[in-house]
């Protein structure tokens, strides 16, 4: 396994209950983490409470191209990128009959192209360095739909394709890119969807975190293309 210790990685979607506690485990193990979040305040927060100097962390909207470009121009310069975790997301889970065209752009803008704003941004540096790590988190429902999905399992089986596309680009060098494909986590993720879930049956925070930082440390000598981490069982009820 390779160390995390000195390793230079951007984490989008550092506020979340997911981000925040990756962010801790990766600094916990001598990582330099650069949070990028939206909501300014939490952001704050955090960087506080994990001891995060100013110049490591960004109120980024990671819809705005412009602005992440901006942000990861600012790491780049700093000595380069190693990882990049995106662990940004939105879930919207209705019925089409009341899925509306907004949810939907919602769902792609969020997770889809928010994805692409982020790797966009940081492959030139990772080509000229010809390595790398890209972590994104389809989760579990970018390969198997449910009922109601519709928009998100739209955005997250984009993330996949778009993915498996750019790693045909850049087979030749050392970058590699993984997809974590998550089942239902106990986070706050839940709290804006309208759907009855056994949150006791689902995946801790932290060993869904656990998972992506246990993925940073993946051997040079291969790649871990994709991870599948479900409950043992939790449905709707």
């Amino acid at each position: 396994m390779e160390t995390i210790k000195g390793k230079r990685v951007l984490l989008f979607g550092a506020t979340g209950g997911i981000g925040a506690k990756v962010a801790e485990l990766l600094i916990g193990g001598g990582a330099t983490v650069f949070l990028l979040a939206r909501n300014a305040q939490k952001l704050q927060d955090l960087a506080v409470q994990l001891s995060v100097p100013e110049g490591q962390y960004f109120t980024v909207d990671i819809t705005d191209a412009a602005a992440v470009d901006t942000a990861v121009a600012q790491v780049v310069a700093g000595g380069g990128v190693d990882i990049l975790i995106n662990a940004v997301g939105v879930g919207i889970i209705k019925p089409i009959e009341t899925l509306t065209h907004q949810d939907f752009m919602d769902s792609l803008q969020i997770n889809l192209v928010g994805s692409f704003n982020a790797v966009k941004a940081v492959m030139p540096s990772m080509k000229e360095a010809k390595k790398g790590l890209i972590i994104n988190i389809p989760g579990v429902l970018g390969k198997v739909p449910m009922a109601g999905a519709a928009a998100y399992s739209a955005s997250k089986y984009g993330i996949v394709g778009m993915m498996q596309s750019i790693r045909e680009e850049v087979k030749r060098t050392e970058i590699r890119i993984t997809n974590l494909f998550l089942g239902g986590v106990d986070s706050p993720f839940w709290d804006t969807i309208d759907l009855r879930v056994q949150k006791d049956k689902m995946i801790v925070v932290e060993e869904a975190a656990r998972a992506i930082w246990f993925l940073c440390q993946q051997p040079r000598s291969g790649v871990v293309s994709e991870m599948v981490l479900q409950p043992f069982n939790h449905q709707a009820i």
